[in-house]
């Protein structure tokens, strides 16, 4: 039996912020069901849903073992496109057959744009 990740949770002191990071800069929609503490974010081709959930007082903002990747096709233009928008990337990284670069949210948590998935390997 699988079970395959179809949400990842990110807690958050910052919820407008990451409502609006994850909107403007990787196009995820928020939902939000009336009384509900969560703001699901979905992605409008699919993929993984984001759950924003309100982080207790004892929580620290930015520590976490998780980084949020995601998967894009051209690093350089996208990191362009970002910084035009206002979000920053670090430098781009050679990897073995693909870049990536590295940025955060609002919220400390790192996110990651790279072309990992999407490079071919020979033979």
């Amino acid at each position: 039996m699988t079970a395959p990740l179809g949400r990842l949770v990110l807690y958050t002191r910052k919820l407008d912020e990451m409502i609006a990071f994850y909107s403007r800069f990787f196009g995820y929609e928020a939902r939000h069901a009336p009384g509900d503490r969560i703001v699901e974010l979905r992605p409008p081709e699919g993929g993984l849903a984001l759950l924003l959930h309100p982080a207790a007082k004892g929580q620290r903002a930015g520590q976490s073992l998780v980084k949020l990747v995601f998967d894009v096709k051209d690093v350089a233009t996208f990191r362009a496109e970002a910084e035009r928008k206002g979000l920053v990337f670090g430098p781009i990284h050679q990897a073995d057959g693909y870049v990536f670069s590295n940025a955060k949210d609002p919220s400390g948590n790192p996110v990651q744009i790279s072309s990992r998935a999407l490079r071919t390997t020979a033979g």
